[in-house]
Formats: C-alpha cells, sequence, structure tokens
C-alpha cells in the first residue's frame, strides 16, 4: 500500500443530521456503481454503509465520510470507505452493529490514526471491472463531484424498485418449492416450534444470525450442517430486504408529522402510498422469511426402489408448457429397462426438475435434454442444454447459496437452487457435477448407486 495513501479520496462528505444516512448509501452506491462493483455488491455495501453511519450518527452525532480505492496485498483493488466520528469514539468500545452486519464487506472495524478512531469498511473490486489507473479515478473524481445527490424520494423509490425486483425473484421460486414445504411441514414441526421461540429475539436484537446458530447447536446437532448457509440466507434477507423497507416506513412518517413542513394534498396522498406500499413490502418479506425458516429442517429419505419411467413422463408434461419458444424443444429420453434403483422418488424429482428448469430458463434457443444411462452398479442421469455455457472458473461458485453467474444472460432466481440440489443429491448418496464451456451449453450430470446410500 505504499503511496497510496497519498491518493486524494474519490469523494467526502459530511453526516450530521438524519437526512444525511440516505445521501450517505446512496452516494456509497454510485461511488461502488463507479469503480466497477456488480449490482448485488453495491447495494451491500450501500446497506452496510448506512447502518453504521445510523450508529456513528446516535453515538456521537455525525462523520466525516470519505471514499477511497487501494491496492491490497491479494493484488486486487479494494473500495474503502472511512467514517471519522465527530466525537471520542475509542475504538476498544466500538463494535459497528453486528456480524451480520460484517458479513456484507469484506472487512468492517475500527483502527486508530493517532488520536482519532476511524471506522474502515472494504470491498474487493471484480477482476472483471475497468483497470482503476490514475487517470481513470481522475476521472471518476470529477465525474463524482460534478454529481448532485438526487432526494430523499429518489433513494427510497430506488430502494423500492429493489425491494420489488428481489421480492419477484422469491416469488419465482414458489411455486418450485411447493412440494418441499408440504413434505417438511410433517418433519420439521420441531423446528418450526424451535423457530418460533427465536423469531422474537431476532425482531429485538437484528442479531439472532449468531444466537440462533447457538441455540440450534445445543438443540439439534443434526440441523448444524444447515446453519452456514441459513446464516448468509438470513443474513441477506434482514439486511438486504428489512433494513431499505424500514428505512422507507421511517421516512414516510417522517414527511406525514405534524412536525414537518405542510404537506400539500397531493404529497400527502404520495407519502400515503408509498407507506402503503412499503408495509405490504415488509409483510412479503415477513413471508419469506417464514418460508426460509421452513425450509432448513433436517431432510430424512423415505427409501425405496423406484422407477425412473414415470418420473421422466411426469417432468415431461409438467415442464413441456415452460418450453413455449418454437425455436428451442425440451426433450426428456424414456429410460432403459429395467429403470429401477433405490431412492425417495420426491426428492429425486425435486432434483431433476429444478435442474430442468435452469436450463429452460437459460436456454434460448436449441434443447433441453434429460436422459439417463445405467453404468455398473450406477444410475447417470444428465440434464444438458444448448444455453450460453458457464466459464471453467465459475463451475464451482454456482453451487454457493445466492450465488448468480454475471453477464447479460443473467435472468431471475435467487441463486439457491443449484446448491439445493447439490445437497438433496448428496443426502441420497450421489454426486452433482457440471460440464460446461462459454458457447457451448452446459450438462449437469447427477450420480446415483442403484441400491441407494
Amino acid at each position: 500500500m505504499t503511496g497510496q495513501l497519498d491518493r486524494p479520496p474519490l469523494l467526502q462528505m459530511a453526516l450530521r443530521v438524519e437526512h444525511d444516512i440516505f445521501v450517505v448509501r446512496q452516494r456509497g452506491r454510485e461511488v461502488a456503481a463507479a469503480v466497477g462493483l456488480e449490482h448485488q455488491d453495491q447495494v451491500r455495501i450501500a446497506t452496510a454503509l448506512s447502518e453504521v453511519a445510523r450508529d456513528l450518527l446516535r453515538a456521537v452525532g455525525g462523520a466525516e465520510v470519505s471514499f477511497h480505492v487501494d491496492d491490497g496485498p491479494d493484488g486486487r483493488c479494494h473500495l474503502r470507505v472511512d467514517l471519522l466520528p465527530v466525537g471520542p469514539l475509542p475504538a476498544e468500545r466500538y463494535e459497528p452493529q453486528s456480524a451480520a452486519v460484517a458479513r456484507l464487506v469484506d472487512s468492517l472495524g475500527t483502527i486508530r490514526l493517532g488520536r482519532d478512531t476511524v471506522v474502515r469498511m472494504s470491498r474487493r473490486v471484480p477482476v472483471t471491472a475497468q483497470a482503476l489507473t490514475p487517470e481513470r479515478l481522475a476521472e471518476l473524481r470529477a465525474e463524482l463531484g460534478r454529481s448532485v445527490p438526487g432526494s430523499a424520494l429518489d433513494e427510497l423509490a430506488a430502494q423500492n424498485e429493489q425491494l420489488i425486483a428481489a421480492l419477484d425473484e422469491v416469488r419465482s421460486q414458489r411455486d418450485e418449492l411447493a412440494v418441499l414445504n408440504e413434505e417438511l411441514q410433517e418433519t420439521n414441526r420441531g423446528v418450526m416450534a424451535l423457530y418460533g421461540q427465536l423469531s422474537e429475539e431476532l425482531e429485538e436484537t437484528n442479531r439472532g444470525v449468531v444466537a440462533l446458530y447457538a441455540e440450534l447447536d445445543e438443540k439439534s446437532a443434526q440441523l448444524r450442517a444447515a446453519s452456514e448457509s441459513k446464516s448468509r440466507f438470513l443474513a441477506n434477507v434482514s439486511h438486504e430486504l428489512r433494513a431499505p423497507v424500514t428505512a422507507i416506513i421511517g421516512l414516510g412518517r417522517l414527511l406525514a408529522d405534524s412536525s414537518s413542513d405542510p404537506l400539500t394534498t397531493e404529497q400527502a396522498q404520495q407519502v400515503g402510498l408509498i407507506r402503503s406500499s412499503a408495509a405490504d413490502l415488509l409483510t412479503l418479506v415477513n413471508e419469506l422469511l417464514d418460508l426460509a425458516k421452513a425450509e432448513s429442517g433436517r431432510i430424512e429419505p423415505g427409501w425405496a426402489q423406484v422407477d425412473l419411467r414415470p418420473i421422466f413422463g411426469q417432468l415431461r408434461g409438467t415442464l413441456r408448457a415452460l418450453a413455449t419458444r418454437p425455436e428451442m424443444a425440451l426433450v426428456v429420453e424414456e429410460p432403459p429397462s429395467p429403470a429401477t434403483l433405490r431412492t425417495d422418488e420426491v426428492l429425486l424429482g425435486q432434483v431433476l426438475r429444478n435442474l430442468l428448469h435452469n436450463g429452460l430458463k437459460f436456454t434460448e434457443r436449441g434443447e433441453v435434454r434429460l436422459r439417463a444411462e445405467l453404468r455398473g452398479e450406477q444410475w447417470s442421469l444428465t440434464v444438458s442444454d444448448t444455453g450460453p455455457g458457464i466459464a471453467p472458473e465459475l463451475h464451482e461458485r454456482i453451487f454457493e447459496e445466492f450465488y448468480q453467474v454475471p453477464g447479460a444472460t443473467r435472468v431471475g432466481g435467487t441463486g439457491l437452487g443449484l446448491p439445493y440440489a447439490r445437497r438433496l443429491v448428496t443426502l441420497l448418496g450421489g454426486t452433482l457435477e457440471l460440464a460446461s464451456e462459454p458457447g457451448k451449453g452446459s450438462t449437469f450430470t447427477v450420480t446415483l448407486p442403484v441400491g441407494g446410500a
């Protein structure tokens, strides 16, 4: 980092009043977009910044906020945000928000600069972003200096749009999870009761992810395998959905407060619509959290001798309606006889349905094909498509929760389908692998033993 501390900041601003929190969030998102962060990372760093800014405003009355670009020890550029409190704030006594907030960025903590304690957060810039040369940084400083922050209503509208887009993606997954939810409702009553006990503490403290892990580790060893994915899921939901909705409701209340400047009749109606829409969104977020709770229980396969032919026939019938484009076809080959193995019919059908649905979403022309082949004592079930393909370095990343392949071909989704499919295949004693190259389509292969796990 030699010499980089001499670089002037990309942008500086003051945090003094409640309204500045929204401006800090908006400017943080603008700076993140300017240096090349992906959209999801722009929202994450803006959310973390607004949470820390709110803490500092309440604790010491504000801070000086500055945005920088550093060369990290990993050879990557990092977007760094420093918040210098206007009052004394000992580093050993300050813990910004919770561990869940820290998960939104690569690093978050306090450092000592002379007599001052500075709150610092950072996020890595993608390797695919435009090179941040000194000339490019100078251009960004000039552009950011000329730009004028939008109004609070503009920021609320942007957050509202982000929430609606995220909720639309969630709704698209509900139909696929319906069968699984029915199964989980029968087997996970004890888990639902435990989540009911923990939800009140989670709502009151907003630090319930860590507390939830501790409680679950004490109550049920079988749920420990699911705790890491559940932590990331709840952290994203609570901080990327709940925090903006709460901000919308709070600002709407401020605008309608009798002590604020009086609104015209039309303005009052618009503020009322904002508050009503935010309340509806908060209800949907709570429903999403309930869905996540139902999804996280212990799943025990119901082992039985299963014939692949009825499963393939059902998939052929139910998914044919999704292949509506004339230039794209869904092909489900008849399995070779005898097509039997010891497995769980519902879970296997869920895996294959997920893979076929994924292929249909990303394939614009050509075909999506399902076929089965018996190789010795193992069945090989393959779902291939003629879609855009996936780069080799992303083959394992697509099985991470909430990850979506960047690029122009991205379609709606939450990034949970493939990780969940691999987990189900593992429960069935098999493996799920990917073979793909950009421009040559993708092939997902499920390998299962004939005699079961």
